[in-house]
């Protein structure tokens, strides 16, 4: 009297589940359970009531499998007509009204099927519940899309409604690494107060940072170019600059140097409160890792000096310049003294050779490191010396060959030159800020 579903023994009789596919706990069910009614059976008459019963379990089966389908295949109409009604900013009552003609259509194209056409629930109150369950899931859709940007944008637009109530809309588009695009409504706010540049920038930041945008790939803005959008200082653009140099690398950049030098400064320290823990230092404790942690400093440290000196405002290109080709050349230096073992430059490198015996120090490799990071130096900054005689005419123009420079400046490069009044505001004010004294009468300049 028992037949297998999903692997588990079911009663024919019953319904019942037995937990384990074992003689002795199937006879128990049997016996137990319904042998008082076909103990008198003989075996013919047994295996035609077994058969009835698989017939009758089959049935039901397939009944209960035709409900569930049709359940959900109401489910899914109610949600496609909520999301053509919603699309068509049709208010939520009018899905009612939708049934009532789909029921009728049902009366004469196929009247059989009228009740499947009475399980879509199109309710008012059924259709909001839907279109929320809509909005939830596509802003899941979105936020998983929106890991894989590698940059995105945003446009942002406010307007009034018909009730006179401020709405904002912000627009996102986003490109992941395959350089699929992505264009959505990011958000829709209703604004009952002020729409000040702070107020439309708050709740643009709500919106980022409720998706977990990452700030630094933002790489664009558009607005609908209201004072309150646009201003440079109150405004949201002004607002989102300063939010992004914030974010910036600037600033996590400066914090490596102070990071990693705090990190050797506490090594000791910190394999310490590791092994409190249980927790494995033998990579930490390892003097070699100990070694080219030291180096990383040192030379994280005088990027980081270099770093400073390009930063802000004024600074002439040459200048800049100036700064990485000396850079490159302590490179140089620093390579030579490291092979010498010379760590005069390098004060964390020098604390470890104190420690441990001088032979354990890699000197080859961080004097390779220092060779390799000099040819990149050279490498990314090559475009800048094949303008070196060009920016001769920023750094000291009045010292500047003129048969050296490029024929359509040579004439007023001589006049420039000539002129006294011209050379007193340069040393007076500087390179940087002497192009806007330069007259209209050297256009070329």
């Amino acid at each position: 009297m028992f037949t297998i579903v999903k692997d588990k023994p079911v009663c024919l009789v019953c319904g019942a589940n037995v937990s384990v596919t074992k003689e002795y706990n199937i006879r128990r069910h049997y016996e137990t359970k319904h042998q008082d009614k076909y103990k008198d059976l003989d075996e013919k008459q047994k295996l035609q009531k077994v058969e009835e019963m698989n017939r009758s379990l089959a049935s039901r089966q397939t009944m209960f499998t035709k409900a569930k389908s049709q359940s959900e295949a109401a489910v899914k109409a109610s949600f496609i007509v909520t999301a053509e009604i919603a699309k068509a900013a049709r208010p939520f009552n009018e899905g009612e009204f939708v049934k009532m003609c789909m029921v009728k259509v049902c009366d004469i194209v196929c009247p059989d099927k009228k009740q499947v056409f009475l399980n879509v629930s199109l309710s008012r109150n059924t259709m909001a519940e839907r279109a929320c369950e809509l909005a939830t899931n596509l802003q899941e859709q979105l936020m998983e899309k929106g890991k894989d940007f590698v940059t995105y944008s945003l446009a942002v637009d406010e307007s009034s409604d018909t009730s006179d109530t401020a709405q904002l809309s912000i627009f996102i588009r986003g490109v992941d690494s395959k350089l699929c695009v992505t264009e959505e409504l990011l958000g829709l706010k209703s604004m009952h107060s002020t729409t000040t540049g702070k107020d439309i920038y708050e709740e643009v930041s709500k919106c980022v940072d409720e998706m977990r945008l990452p700030w630094d790939k933002l790489v664009g803005l558009t607005t609908d170019g209201a004072p309150a959008m646009c201003g440079q200082k109150s405004g949201l653009v002004g607002r989102i600059q300063e939010k992004m140099q914030e974010n910036h690398g600037e600033v996590r950049w400066l914090s490596r140097e102070k990071v990693l030098k705090r990190c050797f400064e506490l090594r000791e320290e910190i394999c310490l409160f590791m092994e409190s823990k249980g927790k494995d230092t033998t990579e930490l404790r390892d003097k070699k890792f100990q070694c080219e942690l030291a180096f990383l400093c040192d030379i994280v440290c005088h990027l980081d000096a270099l770093n400073l000196q390009l930063q802000g405002r004024g600074h002439v290109i040459t200048d800049m310049y100036s700064a990485v080709r000396a850079f490159r050349t302590k490179l140089c230096l620093w390579e030579s003294q490291m092979l010498q073992k010379n760590l005069s430059h390098f004060m964390c490198c020098q604390i470890m050779k104190e420690e441990i015996a001088p032979a354990v120090l890699p000197i080859a490799q961080f004097a390779e490191k220092l060779s390799v990071l000099s040819a990149e130096f050279t490498r990314r900054f090559a475009d800048f010396e094949a303008q070196k005689c060009r920016f001769e005419l920023l750094s000291n123009p009045f010292a500047v060959d003129v048969k050296s420079a490029p024929t359509n400046l040579q004439k007023e490069l001589i006049e420039f030159q000539c002129s006294d009044a011209l050379k007193l505001k340069y040393d007076s004010v500087g390179a940087a800020q002497f192009p806007r004294f330069l007259p209209d009468t050297l256009p070329q300049l």
